[in-house]
């Protein structure tokens, strides 16, 4: 089946993970079924946390944000675009006129402004700001859902780290050094989204892998579950380190765990959910993957990815952002916002939306513009961040931060401090090497309410 480009590099979309095929348990798992992954519980946190969970909404591709969070209509002709800047419900925070459900709710957010890096390129930046580490060709970093999987207790019966849809380019979203057992659990399906007949019929999502063919049953599992645990033990005799059996326990347990319970195949069934609900996150993949990350976060999930493509507006980005981007982000972002606090879910759960990088300042003879990672905008919600603040400002052009720069490693490092998890704690390679979990980033105070 022929894929569709998704920037200006050349990727392809993708899923996070290719999937391979475990004989002896009849079940599809990622990859070299948890080839490296480590099942040590050190470093393992209790019920201590801030915030219980994050979803991170992922605009693939580069946001203008110039356009969105940051406008600059006062700046020169050939920098100020085409939007004018609205009031939001947070005194002296204005966003793009595009943006209007989300001016309503701008006093239960931060808005970090002064947010950069010097990586214009989508996979390696894309690898920055999913892992909180600037890429290097020695190492490959964990997602930060990775390392909330690692590092945080997840009840029974649920995923610790979900994925709709993909990232991008290879190993962003991925578990890197931490091994494949730490990967995420890949969400298929569009919720019923952009369906034409029946649209608001069944869920439409599956965790991709985790389903029994046919008539085979769960205590036949079982049973092959037996056989393979037996296989396992005669191969770890052989294998003094005993880091892929480790690892093939870590995932299988997992998975047999999601299968034996029915707390995620009902979390993931949003047609349970009213349908004002539904209507309020619109009938969109996106839309409906927020809400499906909001009932498995709520189900005990830590990490949930959700993405949204087609940011790569090198041509007509005003058309693109009027027409498509910014009326959906505006809906889903809002929706989930205010969902979460009228479940009284907020405080406990950390939203981010964001991007590998901005885009110019400067427009391009296409009406268009180019990549720019020397600024760009964050929004971040709920679990402990400051609501209606503005962190950090750019100069009049949008050049660069004028105040309170900072980077992904210091927003990650704020977030995992949220989560209650100290930024001293280290982790290990497969090789026992001890890592810092952001080698570069630094606790934001400012933004801690």
């Amino acid at each position: 089946m022929p894929t569709t480009r998704t920037d200006c590099e050349g990727f392809h979309r993708r899923d996070f993970l290719s999937i391979g095929t475990a004989g002896a348990l009849g079940l599809t798992l990622p990859g070299i079924l948890a080839a490296e992954a480590r099942a040590a519980s050190k470093g393992e946190l209790k019920d201590k946390t801030k915030a219980k969970g994050v979803i991170l909404l992922w605009l693939a591709g580069g946001p203008a944000t110039i356009d969105m969070w940051d406008n600059k209509p006062e700046a020169p002709e050939g920098i100020r675009g085409e939007f004018k800047s609205i009031d939001t419900s947070a005194p002296g925070m204005q966003f793009a006129e595009t943006l209007p459900k989300m001016a309503a709710i701008g006093n239960k957010v931060s808005v970090v402004r002064s947010l950069y890096h010097t990586i214009p390129s989508h996979g390696p930046a894309t690898v920055f700001m999913t892992t909180g580490n600037k890429p290097t060709a020695a190492l490959q970093y964990p997602a930060m859902g990775s390392i909330a999987a690692k590092l945080m207790k997840t009840e029974v019966g649920v995923p610790p780290y979900v994925t709709f849809g993909d990232v991008r380019n290879g190993q962003a979203g991925l578990a890197g050094y931490l091994g494949t057992g730490y990967n995420p659990f890949v969400i298929e399906g569009n919720g019923g989204g952009d369906r034409k007949e029946n649209p608001n019929k069944g869920s439409g999502f599956s965790v991709r892998g985790l389903t029994l063919k046919g008539t085979f049953t769960l205590d036949e599992l079982a049973k092959r579950d037996v056989l393979l645990r037996k296989f396992d033990g005669g191969f770890a005799g052989l294998d003094k380190s005993n880091d892929l059996v480790d690892g093939l326990d870590t995932f299988h347990q997992q998975a047999l765990e999601i299968l034996k319970s029915d707390k995620t195949r009902k979390a993931l069934d949003i047609s349970a959910e009213k349908q004002p609900t539904r209507e309020m996150y619109g009938n969109t993949p996106f839309g409906q993957g927020a809400l499906a990350a909001r009932r498995l976060i709520e189900s005990g999930v830590r990490f949930a990815t959700v993405s949204l493509g087609g940011w790569d507006t090198h041509g007509k980005t005003f058309e693109a952002h009027k027409t498509r981007l910014a009326p959906t982000t505006d809906q889903v972002l809002s929706a989930l916002i205010k969902d979460l606090d009228d479940r009284g879910m907020l405080d406990s759960t950390i939203v981010m939306c964001a991007g590998e990088f901005g885009r110019t300042p400067k427009i391009n003879k296409n009406v268009g513009r180019d990549h720019w990672a020397r600024s760009m905008a964050s929004v971040l919600a709920g679990g402990g961040f400051k609501r209606g603040y503005v962190h950090g400002s750019t100069d009049s052009s949008g050049m660069a931060p004028a105040t309170d720069p900072c980077t992904p490693d210091d927003i990650s490092s704020t977030i995992f401090h949220n989560l209650g998890i100290d930024l001293g704690t280290e982790l290990q390679t497969p090789t026992g090497r001890p890592m810092s979990m952001f080698r570069e980033g630094k606790l934001i105070e400012k933004l801690i309410g």
